[in-house]
């Protein structure tokens, strides 16, 4: 039960993460670039080495428990091109130009010389935000899914992949925030439906929860795990490291990744 307790705590945390990037959006006149691209760097760099050094050997292990013999291997590499088929399927159905992982610059919203930045500009801005946010909820879904189950098989793996989607969400909240606080002038509304756009991740946490008391054994988990591996393997090499590319630092992104790398593996020993 305490695990359960922190594993949605955790998927809370990384969910509502959005509006860390609000509030960047509402407060800053230009993009931190070299930060943002480090910082994505950084959450891509944790969740590939989490994914292929504990997520896939713990399902492959909870596996073998449900299903002696060999056959434990291959169910979990399929679970996980299963759980990259599903993440990719997902953002195939979001249209490009409203997609929440194509970078976006806080000064790429305030252009119009006629009018200061922060006061009401072009209408289809809010249209703009109100999809991103459809988007968005859509994408966090299955990235709930990821945190919970990491923290109940691991503690300390959710909370590395709760970080690192935490991290993730910051500009997918300036991608909510920024157009409707440019198109209404209003930061309330900015931060709600950037904040809305956050919950999905504790409502697919809670499904997931559900799914799996009512389906709960070792081969159920060890999908279900194999699976959230390999959609944090899409998430870091389809969006993190392409946005934080496209952010304009490509070398820090891959700084980034390797300390990201380097950090998770040290601390995995030292807590091992």
């Amino acid at each position: 039960m305490e695990n359960v307790t922190l594993a949605f705590t955790l998927t809370i945390f990384a969910g509502l993460s959005t509006g860390i990037g609000s509030a960047i959006g509402f407060f800053s006149r230009r993009t931190n670039t070299g930060f943002l691209s480090a910082a994505l760097g950084f959450s891509a760099g944790v969740m590939l080495y989490l994914s292929f050094v504990e997520i896939l050997p713990k399902a492959t292990e909870s596996l073998a428990q449900a299903y002696p013999g060999g056959s434990s291997s291959w169910l979990a590499v399929g679970a996980f091109f299963g759980g990259i088929l599903l993440i990719a399927l997902i953002d195939r159905l979001v249209p490009s130009h409203e997609n929440p992982h194509e970078a976006r610059r806080v000064e790429e919203m305030c252009d119009d010389p006629d009018a200061p930045c922060g006061e009401p500009t072009d209408k289809k801005l809010i249209r703009m935000g109100l999809f991103t946010a459809l988007a968005i909820a859509i994408h966090n879904f299955p990235e709930g899914i990821a945190t919970f189950a990491a923290t109940l098989a691991d503690p300390t793996l959710g909370f590395s992949t709760a970080l690192a989607i935490a991290i993730h969400n910051i500009p997918e909240g300036i991608a909510v925030s920024v157009p409707i606080y440019y198109a209404t002038g209003s930061r309330k509304k900015a931060f709600l439906y950037s904040f809305v756009s956050g919950v999905s991740e504790p409502i697919g946490a809670l499904i997931g929860y559900l799914f799996m008391q009512a389906f709960s054994s070792d081969g159920v988990f060890g999908v279900i795990f194999a699976g959230v591996g390999g959609i944090m393997v899409f998430i870091s090499l389809d969006e993190l490291l392409p946005t934080a590319k496209e952010y304009g630092r490509g070398h820090v992104a891959i700084y980034g990744l390797i300390i990201g790398m380097a950090l998770m593996a040290l601390s995995l020993l030292l807590l091992g």
